[in-house]
Formats: structure tokens, C-alpha cells, sequence
């Protein structure tokens, strides 16, 4: 049975705190995920002080201010953070991981000794960043946003001129409104990315509940990555498009058991417990039978 990874996305939901990102490590470990990830940055190499929070980031946030790069500066993470919650998610026994949006911040995440690397959206078509990425030759998983097919098959080709192996690409279907309604989600496109570009697929889920994502693992996704947070009613750019830990921990086991129904050979026939009930029936028959002519 191939298992999907599953990546319970902590992002900034940390809001700042080291602690309550223990806690979302904790949260995420006890619901069964394979992954934590958070998110690696500096807020001034990547944000214009010009720019302004999307809307869905105002909305959201007790400050008032609109600056985006005042919201992000308070949600860095520093070196010491990092190796501390790398730390504690080995003794809780999950995989710490994190997203870099600079090439500065890869070379730092590949000096953390990680297994692969998570490209967002939003760096899709920024391909020296994407080039600094496919020279560390790790897998790649691959997000998409707003992406059209030839924007993702050139950075697919970009990653694999660099040195990824095509094989080792798994590209994400996603949608970038936070939370994403059900009629936007399109999850067929999941399907066309794989048939048109030959990759392995997975989804990236901004909807609100679980359902979406448990359908895409049914479809063929080998990687399912969710926002989480430990409570939706909690201030900052991302919390209410999150799940809350009670429904993670039911995300992962509906995703495990859909998993299981799917893992069949495809043959139509009688399953092993029907089998054995058939040959049951059979020695009673027999039994009976004999019993009859005995008599």
C-alpha cells in the first residue's frame, strides 16, 4: 500500500511564539501527520516596506496596520528557533520541515540537513531561486497557486536542467484564496497536471474542512499538505482558513482509511473474509447433507 505523505502546514501560526509552535509540533504529532512544516524567512529580503497585506491578512490580524512587512517581521523564526524546534519534534518523534522564499534561505535550510525541499507558489517562476533549489539534487515537492501549465512545465524543466530528477518532482494543485470556496477548488486540474506533465501529483488545501483533500488522496495524490493552527478564533494572517488539531487527527485517519479501499488489485471477486464465510457455508452444507442421508 503506497502511503501519502501528509503535511500539516504550522506556517506563522506560531504567531511569533516558540512555545505555541511546541505546541503545534505536539498537536501534529498526535494527529499522525509525517511532516510539520513552518515557514524560513526574513522579512526584509522578501517583502517591499511598500507592500501591503492582502486582504484576507487585514481581516484576520489584530493590527490594524497594513504593512506587510511589519505583520511578517513578528512572525520570524531565528537560527536558535529553528534548532530548538528541530530538536523537539525529533523527541516527538515527526519530521520538522520548513519553506524557504529566498535563495539565502535555502542555502540555510540545506545546512539543516533537510530531505527535500517545498517550493511555494509564489516562487514558481523565480528561477534562480529554483536553480539554487535543483543544484542540492533533493526531491521536490512543488506548489502551484495561480499557475497556468506552461508556467509549471517551464519551472519543472528549469529544476530538472538544474539537477532534479523528474521523478523525484511532486507537483501540488492548489488555489491561493484563503480559504478557498468548494466551487473554486477544481480538483480536476490535479489530474490534468499529472496526465499533461508526467509528474507525480499531490494537493495543497485551503478550503475549510476536510473533505477536499481526503478526495484527492482517492484520486491519486501521494501528498497532502493542510494549514492547521490550534485554534481558528486565534489573531494572525492564516488562522481561519486552518484546521483545528481535533479535525487534523480526523484528516489523517480518513486519509489512511481511503488509502486502505483504494489499495485493492481491481479485480472483481469475493474478498478473503467472503471467501472463508462461502466455504463456512459449504461445510454446513455438506454436513447437513450428510446428516440427511444417514438418517
Amino acid at each position: 500500500m503506497n502511503k501519502t505523505i501528509i503535511i500539516a502546514e504550522a506556517g506563522v501560526n506560531h504567531n511569533g511564539d516558540i512555545e505555541t509552535a511546541k505546541k503545534l509540533i505536539d498537536a501534529a504529532a498526535d494527529a499522525g501527520v509525517d511532516y510539520v512544516k513552518f515557514q524560513t524567512f526574513k522579512a526584509d529580503r522578501v517583502v517591499s516596506p511598500s507592500a501591503k497585506k492582502a486582504k484576507y491578512q487585514f481581516d484576520n490580524d489584530s493590527s490594524k496596520d497594513d504593512s506587510q512587512l511589519n505583520m511578517l517581521k513578528k512572525l520570524e523564526l531565528s537560527d536558535a528557533d529553528h534548532k530548538e524546534l528541530i530538536s523537539y519534534c525529533k523527541s516527538k518523534n515527526i519530521s520538522f520541515f520548513s519553506t524557504a522564499f529566498d535563495e539565502k534561505g535555502v542555502y540555510y535550510l540545506s545546512s539543516l540537513n533537510f530531505d527535500m525541499f517545498k517550493i511555494p507558489s509564489g516562487e514558481l517562476t523565480n528561477y534562480p531561486y529554483l536553480r539554487t533549489i535543483a543544484q542540492t539534487s533533493l526531491p521536490v515537492i512543488l506548489s502551484t497557486g495561480m499557475a497556468n501549465l506552461e508556467e509549471i512545465e517551464k519551472s519543472i524543466n528549469v529544476l530538472v536542467f538544474y539537477g532534479t530528477k523528474k521523478s523525484e518532482i511532486t507537483v501540488l494543485h492548489c488555489n491561493t484564496e484563503y480559504p478557498t470556496p468548494m466551487i473554486d477548488v477544481n480538483l480536476k486540474a490535479m489530474l490534468t497536471i499529472k496526465e499533461k506533465l508526467g509528474v507525480s501529483i499531490g494537493y495543497s488545501d485551503h478550503t475549510l474542512g476536510i473533505e477536499v483533500p481526503i478526495a484527492a488522496v482517492a484520486l491519486g495524490a501521494k501528498v497532502i499538505e493542510k494549514h492547521f493552527t490550534l485554534d481558528r478564533n486565534l489573531k494572525g494572517p492564516d488562522h481561519k482558513a486552518s484546521l483545528e488539531p481535533n479535525e487534523l487527527k480526523e484528516m489523517v485517519k480518513s486519509i489512511r482509511n481511503i488509502e486502505k479501499a483504494i489499495s485493492g488489485n481491481g479485480i472483481k471477486e469475493a474478498s478473503l473474509k467472503k471467501k472463508k464465510i462461502y466455504i463456512l457455508h459449504v461445510r454446513v452444507y455438506i454436513y447437513l447433507k450428510i446428516y440427511y442421508l444417514v438418517l
